[in-house]
């Protein structure tokens, strides 16, 4: 199959766009395999392009000859386009329905693009489950050994990269044999923080059942991460009742009596099995969208969305889990059903808490390709539906997932101004690039796919763009500091606070912020300029006070 097949109007004149807080502009639009562009005619600076894998869904009207089209995208972006003529704009609305729901993955918009800028690091390099090993080795010599190659061809589990760490006293068959957990998720490790020799893991749910089924390779494994004496946390992400409800259906939880170091606590927190946090995530998006100038009306929706209350609940359990860590100087191993929705979300925040490196851009970079990437988590399944969309995927969360963990390192942690090395900016670079996938850092679901079509080969990483000095100085947070503590975020209400650069970037003027922000940055020049002034006077200060004192000298 060719574009040219599912373009049946390739271009339109006459055509005028009209986008919120943004002057309307009348152009000329085209289509081509991946994109519709807009180019305005009376300013050829002034263009349009927009992803077809980016639009969700599409609305058509007409009034008399004038046809509308109404594009919802997934990046919750709305936009209008009026065009002349009921055939053209029935042809390009046909068009675009068929572009942005291609199957085929040769036709993807990755193995497609052609970077315009030089790739001075390649980010498929930039961060390797092999380096995380010799992290953990360093740090944890004491029981953690060299990573093996028993999941080479995904095997064992086709969410584990093929190398895997283990304990040193596990040998390779054991280890493989630990298949007791759902979806054979054993037990994943994240590199300890600094000074400790802790370590912090996320799981699927034990199989026990009904009839109490244990696995001796289980035990083993999850027992010898601990040193004699010591102790864990195993931190259930569901309710005591629900986990005891996932027996019926062969799940279940830890029993004490066969992991005798460990303790099992229970914290719930919503998943995507109930629909709650989708409905959640459609009231917010509605609120968001509401252009009346009401805030009470604004404030009321925002609460019955009981978004923030999530972010709370999250927020809350990854706390816990730190103070595990770092207060009770214990292991941590976190896991709900199947281990890859709020554990997720858990594990990643708990090591922005503990580890300063996780709030540098590169350290968290590491973290959401140690946590999500490398484990082949669902992000091109999310890529498929938006709250603008009457169908929702089964992991529809993952994407929720992803957008939390920026959010609560970048927002959650706001009262930390200087905690964080890049704004909430970043952080919106790296969700919106979920949807735009021009890079293919983000592109299929497990690891095993990305390396049988060969992506580092064929097209362009995430990572080697945004690692660029150029575009990094466009997000460092320049009032970043150095902070080796760990951080503890406030959980009030007061302090939790919408993300606005996602949920409001298109639905009010940035004018006023751009410029607030532009004129902090001013100030921040200044005051370094008055600082190096200050101590270039100093300096002259002193070298004269020396110099006075050797004349005085006999």
């Amino acid at each position: 199959m060719e574009f040219v097949e599912l373009i049946k109007t390739p271009r339109v004149d006459n055509v005028v766009l009209f986008r919120p807080f943004l002057p309307k502009v009348e152009g000329t639009l085209c289509l081509t395999g991946h994109h519709l562009i807009l180019s305005s005619r009376q300013d050829s600076t002034e263009e349009l392009w927009l992803l077809h894998s980016n639009i969700d869904s599409i609305d058509k009207r007409f009034l008399g000859s004038l046809g509308t089209i109404i594009i919802k995208c997934k990046d919750l972006r709305i936009i209008q386009l009026d065009i002349p003529g009921m055939e053209e704009c029935l042809n390009i609305a046909s068009s675009i329905e068929a572009l942005s729901t291609l199957d085929s993955t040769t036709l993807m918009y990755p193995f497609f693009y052609r970077p315009m800028f030089e790739v001075v690091e390649d980010g498929w390099h930039s961060f390797l489950p092999e380096q995380e090993f010799e992290l953990l080795t360093s740090v944890l010599q004491y029981w953690w050994g060299r990573g093996t190659a028993i999941n080479r061809l995904f095997k064992g589990c086709p969410k584990h990269p093929p190398p895997s760490s283990k304990p040193r006293d596990i040998g390779d068959k054991g280890f493989f044999k630990v298949t007791f957990r759902q979806g054979s998720l054993y037990p994943h490790s994240s590199p300890p923080p600094k000074k400790k020799v802790l370590v912090m893991m996320r799981s699927g749910q034990p199989l026990t059942g009904t009839n109490g089924r244990r696995c001796k390779e289980d035990e083993k494994l999850i027992n010898a991460t601990l040193r004699p004496g010591k102790r864990g946390y195993i931190i259930d992400t569901r309710a005591l009742n629900v986990a005891q409800q996932a027996r019926a259906k062969g799940g279940g939880f830890e029993q004490e009596a066969h992991y005798p170091q460990w303790r099992r606590i229970h914290r719930s927190i919503e998943r995507y099995r109930s629909h709650i946090l989708q409905e959640s995530l459609i009231k917010l998006v509605e609120a968001c969208n509401d252009q009346s100038p009401n805030v009470d009306r604004w404030l009321s929706k925002l609460e019955a969305s009981n978004w923030l209350t999530y972010i709370k609940e999250i927020l809350t359990t990854a706390c816990l889990a730190a103070q595990c860590i770092d207060r009770e100087a214990a292991s941590v191993l976190v896991h709900g059903t199947e281990g890859i929705d709020s554990t997720l979300q858990v594990t990643s925040l708990a090591q922005i808490i503990l580890d300063p490196n996780c709030r540098t851009i590169r350290g968290f970079e590491a973290l959401i390709e140690r946590e999500w990437l490398q484990v082949g988590e669902f992000f091109f399944s999310t890529c498929c539906a938006t709250p603008y969309c009457c169908f929702y995927g089964k992991w529809l969360v993952i994407y929720r997932l992803l957008l939390d963990s920026a959010l609560l390192a970048e927002g959650g942690l706001r009262e930390f101004v200087d905690a964080p090395q890049s704004p909430s900016a970043w952080s919106s670079a790296l969700f919106f690039s979920v949807y735009s996938i021009q890079k293919a850092s983000l592109l299929f679901n497990l690891k095993k796919k990305k390396r049988k079509l060969k992506l580092q080969q064929k097209t362009v990483s995430l990572w080697s763009w945004v690692n660029r000095p150029l575009e990094l100085e466009k997000f460092v947070n320049p009032l970043y500091e150095a902070n080796s503590l760990v951080i503890w975020p406030s959980v009030a209400p007061q302090s939790l606070q919408l993300w606005e650069g996602v949920f409001l970037r298109w639905n009010r003027t940035s004018k006023y912020l751009d410029e607030a922000y532009e004129e902090m940055i001013h100030i921040i020049e200044y005051n370094k300029e008055m600082q190096a002034k200050v101590n270039a006077l100093r300096r002259q200060l002193a070298e004269l006070e020396t110099e006075d004192s050797v004349q005085k000298s006999p």
